[in-house]
Protein backbone atom coordinates (compact mmCIF):
# COMPACT_ATOMS: atom_id res chain seq x y z
CA UNK A 1 0.00 0.00 0.00
CA UNK A 2 1.31 3.49 -0.85
CA UNK A 3 2.43 5.41 1.89
CA UNK A 4 0.00 7.92 1.78
CA UNK A 5 -2.76 5.84 2.00
CA UNK A 6 -1.58 4.05 4.97
CA UNK A 7 -1.15 6.90 7.17
CA UNK A 8 -4.98 8.10 5.83
CA UNK A 9 -6.15 4.89 7.19
CA UNK A 10 -4.43 5.58 10.63
CA UNK A 11 -6.27 8.70 10.82
CA UNK A 12 -8.96 6.42 10.21
CA UNK A 13 -8.67 4.08 12.67
CA UNK A 14 -7.41 6.72 15.37
CA UNK A 15 -10.95 8.78 14.78
CA UNK A 16 -12.88 5.49 14.97
CA UNK A 17 -11.58 4.22 18.19
CA UNK A 18 -11.30 8.00 20.07
CA UNK A 19 -12.89 7.17 23.22
CA UNK A 20 -16.61 8.94 23.94
CA UNK A 21 -16.18 12.30 26.15
CA UNK A 22 -12.25 13.37 25.25
CA UNK A 23 -13.11 16.07 22.47
CA UNK A 24 -10.17 18.26 22.68
CA UNK A 25 -8.01 15.23 22.62
CA UNK A 26 -9.14 13.50 19.21
CA UNK A 27 -7.44 15.87 16.76
CA UNK A 28 -4.21 14.70 18.21
CA UNK A 29 -4.64 11.24 18.29
CA UNK A 30 -5.64 11.63 14.86
CA UNK A 31 -2.61 13.33 14.11
CA UNK A 32 -0.73 9.95 16.07
CA UNK A 33 -2.51 7.58 13.46
CA UNK A 34 -1.60 9.39 10.47
CA UNK A 35 2.24 9.42 11.33
CA UNK A 36 2.04 6.53 13.37
CA UNK A 37 0.39 4.54 10.60
CA UNK A 38 2.93 5.33 7.83
CA UNK A 39 6.04 5.00 10.16
CA UNK A 40 7.30 1.56 8.78
CA UNK A 41 7.53 2.61 5.59
CA UNK A 42 10.87 4.45 6.94
CA UNK A 43 12.58 1.13 6.13
CA UNK A 44 12.57 2.87 2.39
CA UNK A 45 16.42 4.31 3.48
CA UNK A 46 17.46 0.55 2.83
CA UNK A 47 16.69 1.51 -0.82
CA UNK A 48 20.19 3.55 -0.71
CA UNK A 49 22.62 0.69 0.66
CA UNK A 50 20.96 -1.18 -2.83
CA UNK A 51 18.29 -2.68 -4.73
CA UNK A 52 19.32 -5.95 -3.47
CA UNK A 53 18.95 -5.04 0.64
CA UNK A 54 16.20 -3.44 -0.62
CA UNK A 55 14.44 -6.47 -1.63
CA UNK A 56 15.73 -8.83 1.43
CA UNK A 57 14.87 -5.79 4.30
CA UNK A 58 12.04 -3.90 2.69
CA UNK A 59 8.34 -4.62 4.44
CA UNK A 60 11.42 -7.13 7.24
CA UNK A 61 12.21 -5.69 10.75
CA UNK A 62 9.49 -2.44 10.60
CA UNK A 63 6.62 -4.56 9.34
CA UNK A 64 6.77 -7.26 12.43
CA UNK A 65 3.96 -8.01 14.32
CA UNK A 66 6.36 -9.45 16.79
CA UNK A 67 8.43 -6.36 17.03
CA UNK A 68 4.87 -4.03 16.83
CA UNK A 69 4.97 -3.51 20.58
CA UNK A 70 8.34 -2.40 21.27
CA UNK A 71 8.36 -0.12 17.80
CA UNK A 72 5.04 1.40 19.32
CA UNK A 73 7.11 3.09 22.05
CA UNK A 74 9.52 5.09 20.54
CA UNK A 75 6.63 6.14 18.26
CA UNK A 76 4.75 6.84 20.60
CA UNK A 77 7.26 8.79 22.68
CA UNK A 78 7.97 10.85 19.78
CA UNK A 79 4.48 11.58 18.49
CA UNK A 80 4.02 12.74 22.43
CA UNK A 81 6.89 15.34 22.24
CA UNK A 82 5.76 16.89 19.04
CA UNK A 83 1.97 16.83 19.53
CA UNK A 84 2.65 17.99 23.13
CA UNK A 85 0.02 15.06 24.86
CA UNK A 86 -0.42 15.96 28.41
CA UNK A 87 -0.39 11.86 28.96
CA UNK A 88 3.01 11.58 27.52
CA UNK A 89 4.11 8.34 25.62
CA UNK A 90 1.32 6.72 27.46
CA UNK A 91 -1.62 8.69 26.40
CA UNK A 92 -0.42 7.73 22.55
CA UNK A 93 0.37 3.62 22.73
CA UNK A 94 -2.53 2.48 22.17
CA UNK A 95 -3.26 4.24 19.05
CA UNK A 96 0.56 4.29 18.24
CA UNK A 97 0.63 0.07 18.39
CA UNK A 98 -2.86 -0.16 16.74
CA UNK A 99 -1.55 1.71 13.70
CA UNK A 100 1.25 0.16 13.10
CA UNK A 101 -0.25 -3.38 13.14
CA UNK A 102 -3.06 -1.59 10.38
CA UNK A 103 0.19 -0.51 8.51
CA UNK A 104 1.33 -4.15 8.42
CA UNK A 105 -2.73 -5.15 7.46
CA UNK A 106 -2.88 -3.17 4.78
CA UNK A 107 0.48 -4.14 3.08
CA UNK A 108 -0.67 -7.81 3.84
CA UNK A 109 -3.70 -7.77 1.23
CA UNK A 110 -1.10 -6.78 -1.40
CA UNK A 111 1.18 -8.84 -3.74
CA UNK A 112 4.65 -7.48 -2.32
CA UNK A 113 4.32 -9.68 0.77
CA UNK A 114 5.36 -8.58 4.34
CA UNK A 115 7.97 -10.54 6.47
CA UNK A 116 5.41 -10.94 9.44
CA UNK A 117 7.30 -12.75 11.73
CA UNK A 118 10.64 -10.69 11.29
CA UNK A 119 13.22 -11.29 12.30
CA UNK A 120 12.67 -14.86 13.42
CA UNK A 121 11.65 -15.75 9.81
CA UNK A 122 11.96 -14.75 6.41
CA UNK A 123 8.57 -15.76 5.18
CA UNK A 124 6.63 -13.37 3.32
CA UNK A 125 2.23 -13.24 3.74
CA UNK A 126 0.21 -11.59 1.62
CA UNK A 127 -3.09 -12.59 0.10
CA UNK A 128 -2.77 -10.35 -2.95
CA UNK A 129 -6.24 -9.09 -3.08
CA UNK A 130 -5.64 -5.31 -3.39
CA UNK A 131 -3.35 -3.21 -5.92
CA UNK A 132 -0.69 -1.25 -3.97
CA UNK A 133 -2.41 1.75 -5.13
CA UNK A 134 -5.97 1.11 -5.30
CA UNK A 135 -8.03 4.69 -6.09
CA UNK A 136 -11.11 3.18 -4.36
CA UNK A 137 -9.63 1.50 -1.53
CA UNK A 138 -8.37 5.24 -0.84
CA UNK A 139 -11.25 7.04 -1.51
CA UNK A 140 -13.39 5.31 1.00
CA UNK A 141 -10.89 6.26 3.66
CA UNK A 142 -11.34 9.92 2.23
CA UNK A 143 -14.37 9.67 2.29
CA UNK A 144 -15.17 8.27 5.62
CA UNK A 145 -12.33 11.27 7.23
CA UNK A 146 -14.50 14.07 5.33
CA UNK A 147 -17.36 12.26 6.68
CA UNK A 148 -15.92 13.25 10.17
CA UNK A 149 -14.63 16.54 9.77
CA UNK A 150 -18.27 16.91 9.16
CA UNK A 151 -20.11 15.20 11.88
CA UNK A 152 -17.20 16.18 14.21
CA UNK A 153 -18.99 15.42 17.57
CA UNK A 154 -19.31 11.62 15.75
CA UNK A 155 -17.06 8.95 15.39
CA UNK A 156 -19.48 7.21 13.57
CA UNK A 157 -18.80 7.72 9.94
CA UNK A 158 -14.85 6.80 10.80
CA UNK A 159 -16.76 3.55 12.05
CA UNK A 160 -19.27 3.47 9.49
CA UNK A 161 -15.99 4.00 6.40
CA UNK A 162 -13.85 1.45 8.14
CA UNK A 163 -16.80 -1.43 7.97
CA UNK A 164 -16.92 -0.21 4.12
CA UNK A 165 -13.77 -0.89 3.79
CA UNK A 166 -13.76 -3.73 5.06
CA UNK A 167 -16.32 -5.75 3.46
CA UNK A 168 -14.77 -3.58 0.03
CA UNK A 169 -11.30 -5.85 0.48
CA UNK A 170 -13.70 -8.95 1.40
CA UNK A 171 -15.12 -8.22 -1.72
CA UNK A 172 -11.90 -8.20 -3.34
CA UNK A 173 -11.09 -11.78 -2.34
CA UNK A 174 -14.13 -13.21 -3.51
CA UNK A 175 -13.44 -11.72 -6.89
CA UNK A 176 -9.60 -13.18 -6.64
CA UNK A 177 -11.34 -16.60 -6.25
CA UNK A 178 -12.90 -15.82 -9.38
CA UNK A 179 -9.96 -15.10 -11.51
CA UNK A 180 -8.33 -18.48 -9.53
CA UNK A 181 -11.10 -20.29 -11.16
CA UNK A 182 -10.44 -19.03 -14.19
CA UNK A 183 -6.93 -19.77 -14.13
CA UNK A 184 -7.54 -23.04 -13.11
CA UNK A 185 -9.96 -23.90 -15.87
CA UNK A 186 -7.53 -22.99 -18.64
CA UNK A 187 -5.13 -25.40 -16.88
CA UNK A 188 -7.35 -28.32 -17.03
CA UNK A 189 -8.37 -27.68 -20.51
CA UNK A 190 -4.45 -27.21 -21.85
CA UNK A 191 -3.68 -30.43 -19.34
CA UNK A 192 -1.43 -28.45 -17.40
CA UNK A 193 -1.81 -30.93 -14.34
CA UNK A 194 0.98 -29.62 -12.01
CA UNK A 195 0.15 -26.26 -12.67
CA UNK A 196 0.58 -23.40 -10.02
CA UNK A 197 -2.51 -20.96 -10.43
CA UNK A 198 -1.80 -17.25 -9.24
CA UNK A 199 -4.14 -14.43 -9.66
CA UNK A 200 -2.59 -11.08 -9.31
CA UNK A 201 -5.09 -7.68 -8.65
CA UNK A 202 -3.83 -4.72 -11.43
CA UNK A 203 -4.85 -0.96 -10.98
CA UNK A 204 -7.91 1.08 -11.85
CA UNK A 205 -10.62 -1.50 -11.80
CA UNK A 206 -11.07 -4.32 -9.06
CA UNK A 207 -12.14 -6.62 -11.78
CA UNK A 208 -8.78 -6.21 -13.38
CA UNK A 209 -6.55 -8.95 -12.92
CA UNK A 210 -3.69 -11.04 -14.36
CA UNK A 211 -3.84 -14.82 -13.83
CA UNK A 212 -1.15 -17.33 -14.50
CA UNK A 213 -1.02 -21.22 -14.73
CA UNK A 214 2.53 -21.94 -14.28
CA UNK A 215 4.67 -25.30 -14.31
CA UNK A 216 8.20 -25.41 -14.09
CA UNK A 217 8.82 -24.59 -17.31
CA UNK A 218 6.59 -22.19 -18.84
CA UNK A 219 4.54 -19.51 -17.17
CA UNK A 220 0.72 -19.17 -18.98
CA UNK A 221 -0.79 -15.72 -18.07
CA UNK A 222 -3.83 -13.21 -19.26
CA UNK A 223 -4.42 -9.86 -18.40
CA UNK A 224 -8.54 -10.43 -17.92
CA UNK A 225 -11.62 -8.03 -17.06
CA UNK A 226 -13.70 -10.37 -14.54
CA UNK A 227 -17.13 -8.08 -15.63
CA UNK A 228 -15.87 -6.49 -18.86
CA UNK A 229 -18.50 -7.80 -22.06
CA UNK A 230 -16.14 -5.84 -24.59
CA UNK A 231 -12.80 -5.10 -25.35
CA UNK A 232 -11.57 -2.00 -24.61
CA UNK A 233 -9.64 0.14 -26.82
CA UNK A 234 -7.71 3.07 -26.14
CA UNK A 235 -6.43 5.89 -28.57
CA UNK A 236 -3.87 8.26 -28.11
CA UNK A 237 -5.40 10.94 -25.90
CA UNK A 238 -7.93 9.16 -23.85
CA UNK A 239 -5.18 9.66 -20.62
CA UNK A 240 -3.43 7.60 -18.40
CA UNK A 241 -5.84 5.50 -16.74
CA UNK A 242 -7.59 4.33 -19.87
CA UNK A 243 -4.21 3.15 -21.07
CA UNK A 244 -3.92 1.36 -17.75
CA UNK A 245 -7.40 0.09 -18.10
CA UNK A 246 -7.65 -0.68 -21.80
CA UNK A 247 -5.46 -3.92 -21.97
CA UNK A 248 -7.74 -6.09 -19.45
CA UNK A 249 -9.82 -8.01 -21.89
CA UNK A 250 -13.31 -9.97 -20.99
CA UNK A 251 -12.83 -13.68 -19.90
CA UNK A 252 -14.99 -15.15 -23.36
CA UNK A 253 -11.99 -12.82 -25.40
CA UNK A 254 -9.10 -13.67 -22.91
CA UNK A 255 -5.68 -13.61 -24.84
CA UNK A 256 -3.11 -15.65 -23.09
CA UNK A 257 0.59 -15.56 -23.72
CA UNK A 258 3.46 -17.56 -22.79
CA UNK A 259 6.66 -17.44 -21.37
CA UNK A 260 9.38 -19.67 -20.76
CA UNK A 261 10.84 -19.20 -17.05
CA UNK A 262 14.76 -20.07 -18.61
CA UNK A 263 14.02 -19.00 -22.60
CA UNK A 264 14.17 -21.24 -25.29
CA UNK A 265 16.66 -22.95 -27.38
CA UNK A 266 20.60 -23.23 -26.81
CA UNK A 267 20.59 -20.42 -24.06
CA UNK A 268 18.04 -22.16 -21.68
CA UNK A 269 20.75 -24.28 -20.36
CA UNK A 270 23.15 -21.03 -19.55
CA UNK A 271 19.43 -19.68 -18.21
CA UNK A 272 18.70 -22.15 -15.83
CA UNK A 273 22.65 -22.37 -14.48
CA UNK A 274 22.53 -18.60 -14.03
CA UNK A 275 19.25 -18.45 -12.28
CA UNK A 276 20.47 -21.61 -9.67
CA UNK A 277 23.80 -19.68 -9.07
CA UNK A 278 24.44 -18.51 -5.65
CA UNK A 279 24.16 -15.03 -7.08
CA UNK A 280 20.66 -14.88 -7.64
CA UNK A 281 19.59 -16.55 -4.12
CA UNK A 282 17.87 -13.07 -3.26
CA UNK A 283 16.12 -13.56 -6.57
CA UNK A 284 15.05 -16.95 -6.23
CA UNK A 285 13.97 -16.13 -2.79
CA UNK A 286 11.99 -12.99 -3.78
CA UNK A 287 10.33 -13.56 -7.44
CA UNK A 288 7.13 -15.16 -7.41
CA UNK A 289 7.21 -15.75 -11.32
CA UNK A 290 10.79 -15.48 -12.31
CA UNK A 291 11.14 -15.26 -15.95
CA UNK A 292 13.88 -15.30 -18.25
CA UNK A 293 14.45 -11.47 -19.94
CA UNK A 294 17.15 -12.37 -22.19
CA UNK A 295 21.10 -12.73 -22.47
CA UNK A 296 22.88 -10.12 -23.63
CA UNK A 297 24.63 -10.61 -27.15
CA UNK A 298 28.26 -11.49 -27.06
CA UNK A 299 28.46 -12.39 -23.30
CA UNK A 300 27.83 -14.68 -20.80
CA UNK A 301 24.82 -11.90 -19.36
CA UNK A 302 21.50 -13.78 -18.77
CA UNK A 303 18.66 -11.91 -17.15
CA UNK A 304 15.59 -12.64 -15.42
CA UNK A 305 11.73 -10.32 -14.13
CA UNK A 306 9.19 -10.98 -11.69
CA UNK A 307 6.17 -11.10 -14.15
CA UNK A 308 4.20 -10.64 -10.96
CA UNK A 309 5.22 -7.07 -11.58
CA UNK A 310 4.81 -6.64 -15.07
CA UNK A 311 1.47 -4.52 -15.51
CA UNK A 312 0.26 -3.83 -19.04
CA UNK A 313 0.55 0.16 -19.97
CA UNK A 314 3.52 0.50 -17.97
CA UNK A 315 6.90 1.16 -19.69
CA UNK A 316 9.05 0.62 -16.16
CA UNK A 317 9.23 -3.21 -15.05
CA UNK A 318 10.86 -3.36 -11.93
CA UNK A 319 13.02 -5.71 -9.89
CA UNK A 320 15.13 -6.84 -13.09
CA UNK A 321 17.95 -8.74 -12.32
CA UNK A 322 20.89 -11.23 -13.79
CA UNK A 323 24.08 -13.07 -13.69
CA UNK A 324 27.15 -12.43 -15.48
CA UNK A 325 30.07 -14.20 -15.57
CA UNK A 326 33.41 -13.64 -17.34
CA UNK A 327 33.19 -17.09 -19.20
CA UNK A 328 32.39 -20.60 -18.99
CA UNK A 329 33.51 -21.94 -15.13
CA UNK A 330 33.91 -18.50 -13.80
CA UNK A 331 31.80 -17.55 -10.80
CA UNK A 332 28.76 -15.80 -12.19
CA UNK A 333 28.14 -11.95 -9.93
CA UNK A 334 24.52 -10.21 -9.35
CA UNK A 335 23.54 -7.35 -11.25
CA UNK A 336 20.44 -5.15 -11.73
CA UNK A 337 19.63 -4.41 -14.99
CA UNK A 338 19.23 -0.71 -16.21
CA UNK A 339 17.09 -0.41 -19.53
CA UNK A 340 17.94 -2.46 -21.92
CA UNK A 341 21.48 -2.56 -22.17
CA UNK A 342 22.54 -0.82 -18.79
CA UNK A 343 23.82 -2.80 -15.77
CA UNK A 344 24.82 -2.10 -12.19
CA UNK A 345 26.37 -4.63 -10.05
CA UNK A 346 24.90 -5.82 -6.57
CA UNK A 347 27.46 -7.72 -5.05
Amino acid sequence: MDTLTHALSGALLARATAPAGEPRAVPRRVAAGFFACAAPDLDFVIGFLGPVEYLLHHRGPTHSLLLAPLWAFPVAWLLAKLLRAPGGWRELYAVSLSCLCLHIAGDWITSFGTMVFSPLSDWRAGIGTTFIIDLWFSGIIVAGLAASAVLYRSRMPAVLASAVLAGYVGWQWTLKQEALEFAARYATERGLREARILAYPRPVSPYNWTVFASDADTHHFSHVNLRRDRVKTFEKGDGFVAMLDAPYRPLPQARWERRPRFGEGAEAALAREAFASPALAFFRWFADTPAADGVTAGSECVWFRDLRFANPGMDRLPFRFGACREGPGAPWRAFEREGEAGRRAVD
